[in-house]
């Protein structure tokens, strides 16, 4: 089938963002609404603070093996680096405040009332040469939360999904056919009843198990409504004796064989796999689509307003931005930077995996990323950990 590059995946995704929901029809063409700004003239060199540190708060598992040792030794900074597990783990951070942390990377569901709040400081865009880089529609994309693209620059986009081990998967069913809707091999007792003896996992956040579970529902998945919550998890009720995990290492209990089905982010979940190559497994793992869709989801990188070290995390950001980096994290972590000048850097193997490089016939189903008022995470965080309470 014909594979496409981020701009027109992305381009697709904004006729589906205009409905919220899937029914948008594809894109006929490649060409986005949005430009990229240019940037402004850049000095010969980046302006760097005195003191040659950067504190740097990101997710696990997610940045290139040599990417802070090649920044270090370009410009003498030295990095600390350290890591959280959940968008709630940072929210509550910055809103305790004197984080300490220069570059955090929140996810753009909870970006947009952070931005509010007054966590972050505007980018100086004439610090960041490669600027120009970014795909135009994914910015675009990011104006959701950021209404001027002053706070933002991608760090990586991907989805929430179904992933499964294909070789346990099968054992496990038996006679059972896959569903049609990967959704099921979560969420509906007939799957879940045979797929616990493999191990079912849940990513253990409720921004990411309450929206999804919505979805399969037919609620709108960024619903503030209490009462949508009560009833999705009245539905997950029905499959909480069958759960063996709630995770926040779900790249290892994926490739170590803990578990055989999980909801996941795709890009995770193909670390995983070549992972569980590496260590030797000869089990097939696998990103899903499913055919009702999925929620695609941004992580984002923003300069906290307090940071002590604005123009070394200005100089990390325009690192990032150039085309090598952004090719890394396709080849090396299976996650789409939205930098339209490393797709020729990026691997033909990836560029042709369908959950990194979304084909544009599925991108109308991709659910694009809302935001939650305060009281609805309350909420919703209740609803869930009542869910997650519930036993076997």
């Amino acid at each position: 089938m014909k594979k496409h590059v981020l701009a027109l995946a992305m381009a697709a995704m904004l006729v589906a963002a205009c409905g919220k929901k899937e029914e948008a029809a594809p894109a006929p063409a490649p060409a986005p609404a949005a430009t990229a700004p240019a940037p402004a003239p850049a000095p010969a060199g980046p302006v760097l603070d005195d003191e040659k540190v950067l504190n740097i708060y990101n997710w696990p598992d997610y940045i290139p093996e040599n990417m802070i040792a090649e920044f270090e030794k370009a410009t003498g900074i030295k990095v600390n680096y350290d890591t959280f597990e959940t968008n709630e783990a940072l929210h509550a951070k910055l809103v305790a405040g004197n984080t300490g942390y220069d570059i955090v990377v929140p996810g753009s569901v909870f970006a947009k009332p952070q931005i509010e709040a007054g966590f972050f400081q505007p980018l100086d865009k004439a610090k960041l040469k490669n600027y120009g880089n970014l795909d135009p529609a994914v910015m675009s994309v990011l104006t959701k939360a950021d209404p001027d693209n002053k706070f933002l620059v991608p760090w990586a986009w991907s989805f929430t999904t179904v992933g499964i081990n294909k070789t346990k998967v099968a054992k496990a069913l038996g006679s059972t056919p896959m569903p049609e809707n990967a959704w099921d091999l979560v969420f509906k007792p007939e799957y879940t009843s045979k797929l616990k003896s493999c191990g079912i996992a849940y990513l253990d956040s409720p921004t990411e198990i309450i929206p999804v579970a919505l979805h399969y529902i037919g609620k709108d998945a960024y619903s503030n409504n209490p009462a949508d919550y009560k009833e999705a998890t009245a539905m997950l009720a029905k499959v909480r004796k069958d759960i063996r995990l709630f995770s926040s290492t779900m790249i290892d209990d994926i490739a170590g064989g803990k578990a055989c089905v999980a909801i996941g982010w795709a890009g995770d979940v193909n670390i995983a796999a070549g992972r569980a190559k590496e260590n030797g497994s000869k089990d097939e793992i696998e990103a899903l689509l499913p055919s009702t869709g999925a929620l695609s989801f941004f992580d984002t990188m923003a300069i906290t307003k307090d940071a002590k070290h604005p123009n070394n995390a200005h100089a990390f950001i325009d690192f990032f931005l150039s085309p090598e980096s952004g090719a890394a994290m396709a080849n090396e972590m299976s996650y789409n930077a939205g930098n339209k000048a490393a797709l020729p850097q990026v691997k033909p193997e990836m560029v042709a995996n369908k959950t990194i490089f979304v084909e544009e016939a599925y991108m109308p189903k991709m659910i694009p990323p809302s935001s939650f008022t305060n009281e609805a995470r309350e909420a919703m965080a209740t609803a869930y950990n009542a869910f997650k309470k519930g036993g076997k």
